[in-house]
C-alpha cells in the first residue's frame, strides 16, 4: 500500500499537523542529536580556520619582520 492510499481520506489537518508533531516527537531526540553534531562540526571548522589562519599571519609577520632587519645590516 503506498503513503498516497494511506492518507486519501483523511482530512488535511491529519496530513499536515498531526503526522508532522507525531514525526517529531518520536525522532525529536534524534533531530536534535543530528543538528548538535552538524552545528558542532561547523563551529569546530571555523575554529580551525581562525587557528590556521592566525597562525599564517604570525609567521608571515615574523618572516618579514626578521627579513627587513637582515637587510639593515
Amino acid at each position: 500500500m503506498a503513503a498516497q492510499e494511506i492518507f486519501s481520506g483523511l482530512p488535511w489537518w491529519v496530513k499536515w499537523i498531526a503526522v508532522p508533531i507525531i514525526a517529531l516527537v518520536v525522532f525529536g531526540g534524534l533531530i536534535a542529536t543530528v543538528v548538535g553534531f552538524v552545528v558542532g562540526l561547523l563551529f569546530k571548522a571555523l575554529i580551525f580556520v581562525a587557528i590556521v589562519g592566525g597562525l599564517i599571519y604570525v609567521v608571515r609577520k615574523f618572516i618579514t619582520g626578521s627579513t627587513s632587519s637582515r637587510s639593515g645590516w
